[in-house]
């Protein structure tokens, strides 16, 4: 038996421990907002004790945490030396959106069925908790001579964009390794994500009683002129195109709006906020500075309005680095052995915080337990899922991998 077929009979002997731990983390919500995250990590740092693996804590003082609306983040990083070498980083996030209705299962309980484990983050990326945690702990089984070191790197404020995860991590120069994998799925290994623009948009108008409407400015019809020229602007965008296989343009979406006082009152004031995705080609100050621009002239024509915005994320692309290369054919190598397809290389329209690592340097890639979409795998929906046998195929291609580039 060689030393890949050893890694995959210990995930196979163990598949059912690495299950009920994905479970546990599952059974521990981390809805954010609200983003009282540390009791998740307290249970995380409990269960890898069971396991031999100390999580070093890294709480995150309050009045940061509160400052990014959020109520307890600590960060754990569990490290495993075996020499001298480079270091490879797992990174996984354990915050998620709030469950939502129309689930069929207990968001919260790790319901197994038709092979599947249901649950949010049981995908996104609970899921890459525990196949980093079992893929090393495979790899430490072989007792094979290895060079350099894994870290496990789970963090807690993705969805609010990461800065007070992996970005505080690397501020605080709390770690620094060679190398980087982070959450994602099976069957593609991701180089290059889009970057993202939040912005809160305040438009302020004067309020009246709807008998004299004309005594008042409406905030609400101010509010509307500017969505139809960011909508118009949307549209615009579809002619850009990115040279990243995997994107395809910019694109622009309010997901939040509210403002007014009462069905017969002139709404003085209306808040919305939007979300715009960049490609990787495009410079994220100059896409900032044309959507102020779009708001801005199209405000100009209600009289009486005036505007506030106020940036909430500016999160950067993620580019590849040249050094990624070791990871992207190890992974496209074991993917395909152990899934029996091309595992591409290619970028995502998505946004994550793996980008941290990038701008500091650190060759990355994006790889974990899951579907082939996004969609899939109902993250961010109800019945979020995740097929058990893509994540034991998953780990067998992360502890393979990891042999590979430290043996």
């Amino acid at each position: 038996m060689n030393s890949y077929e050893q890694l995959d009979a210990w995930i196979d002997a163990h598949f059912d421990e690495e299950v009920r731990f994905l479970q546990e983390l599952v059974r521990v919500p981390t809805d954010t907002p609200p983003g009282n995250n540390a009791p998740h990590a307290e249970r995380t740092a409990e269960l890898l004790k069971g396991f031999g693996m100390e999580a070093v804590k890294h709480p995150v003082p309050d009045a940061e945490v509160k400052a990014h609306g959020l109520q307890s983040i600590t960060n754990l990083i569990v490290r495993r030396r075996y020499g001298e070498g480079r270091t490879i980083a797992l990174n996984a996030h354990g915050d998620v959106v709030a469950p939502g209705e129309g689930w069929t299962h207990d968001p919260y309980g790790g319901e197994i069925a038709d092979g599947r484990i249901y649950g949010r983050a049981a995908a996104v990326s609970k899921s890459d908790f525990a196949n980093f945690t079992f893929a090393v702990r495979a790899l430490e089984s072989l007792q094979a001579p290895l060079k350099g070191g894994v870290e496990l790197h789970f963090t807690y404020d993705e969805e609010v964009g990461g800065e007070l995860g992996p970005g505080w991590l690397l501020k605080n120069k709390l770690t620094r390794p060679d190398l980087l994998i982070a959450a994602g799925f099976s069957y593609e290994v991701v180089t290059a994500h889009n970057g993202c623009l939040q912005l809160e948009v305040t438009v302020h108008g004067k309020m009246a009683h709807a008998a004299v409407p004309h005594t008042g400015v409406d905030a609400l019809q101010g509010a509307v002129t500017i969505l139809n020229a960011l909508y118009a602007q949307n549209t615009l965008y579809q002619q850009v195109s990115s040279k990243v296989a995997g994107i395809r343009h910019p694109y622009l979406n309010v997901g939040l709006i509210e403002g007014g006082t009462n069905t017969n009152v002139v709404p003085g004031k209306v808040v919305f906020k939007l979300d715009r995705r960049m490609i990787p080609e495009e410079n994220p100050q100059e896409v900032e500075a044309d959507v102020r621009q779009v708001i801005a002239d199209a405000a100009a024509t209600v009289p009486g309005i005036t505007v506030d915005i106020r940036r909430m994320l500016l999160a950067k692309a993620l580019r590849p680095l040249p050094g990624n290369q070791p990871l992207v054919a190890a992974i496209q190598q074991h993917g395909k052995a152990l899934f029996g397809q091309d595992i591409p290389a290619m970028g995502t329209p998505l946004y994550t915080d793996v980008r941290l690592y990038g701008e500091h340097g650190i060759p990355g890639v994006i790889y974990g337990a899951g579907p082939r979409t996004v969609l899939e795998s109902h993250a961010k929906r109800a019945d979020e899922r995740l097929e058990l046998e893509d994540l034991r195929r998953a780990t067998k291609v992360i502890a393979r991998t990891l042999f590979d580039l430290l043996s």
